[in-house]
């Protein structure tokens, strides 16, 4: 049994390697995997199922042929692509999970997150985060016009990149209080998510256990990372050339 976990592509037509790279993913390493887990910020924006580019055609069938020919792939929401939804799913083949979401990897109960909800010291970002995330607002944006929802989208990451470029690197990791709280409450000690594009294995106490954060790295031309776990082997986190 493989299973792959990815996360934080940020797939735009500006990046095209990466796109390329993607789907050059899903055609070979992915071919032998019987499960691939998306772990957030897939796109770099996503205004709505009704919104169909080239790019999101090619990634949709890229997708609906991995799915068909037997790898179960799952999505996760990031801060990038929350308006993702069943239509896109159903063409892609892939499952939607919640946020968090607890699973078994091999022999262990591991809970997978997209990881900005643990990042409680960005509070502007936090705000944003909850009111993104509420039906009625998704409702209302999806109600706009495409082009209205493009311009919104385009406006949205010009001010997270400025908005970040003036936060202290601190402030946009994640809270350990907060990683702790959400581990304890689930009762477990292997924690997985991306978002921070900070790739690192942690290893910590929790509670007089040995626990263990793993985070996805983004990928970027030229590279890519991935986690894998074969069989019931420890889950490797992976630096690869795309």
């Amino acid at each position: 049994m493989t299973t792959l976990l990815i996360s934080d592509l940020h797939l735009h037509a500006g990046q095209p390697d990466i796109v390329h790279g993607f789907l050059n993913y899903l055609e070979r390493e992915a071919r032998h995997a019987d499960s691939l887990y998306l772990l957030g910020d897939i796109f770099e924006a996503w205004i709505g199922d009704d919104y169909l580019g080239d790019l999101e055609r090619q990634v949709i069938e890229a997708l609906k042929k991995r799915s068909d020919a037997g790898t179960r792939i799952y999505f996760m929401h990031g801060n990038r692509d929350f308006l993702v939804g069943d239509a896109f799913a159903e063409a892609a083949g892939v499952t939607l999970l919640e946020d968090p979401c607890l699973t078994t990897l091999g022999n262990r109960r591991v809970l997978l997150m997209h990881g900005d909800s643990l990042c409680t010291g960005d509070e502007e970002y936090m705000t944003f985060r909850a009111m993104a995330r509420d039906p009625e607002w998704q409702a209302k944006i999806l109600a706009l016009p495409v082009e209205q929802r493009l311009e919104l989208a385009k406006s949205l990451r010009l001010q997270s990149s400025d908005a970040n470029t003036q936060k202290a690197d601190a402030i946009m990791d994640v809270t350990p209080a907060e990683v702790d709280a959400i581990m304890r409450a689930h009762g477990i000690t292997t924690l997985i998510h991306g978002h921070t594009h900070r790739p690192a294995v942690h290893d910590f106490e929790l509670d007089g256990q040995h626990a263990r954060r793993i985070v996805l790295g983004d990928w970027r031309p030229g590279s890519g990372w991935e986690i894998r776990v074969e069989d019931d082997a420890e889950p490797q986190l992976r630096e690869f050339t795309i």
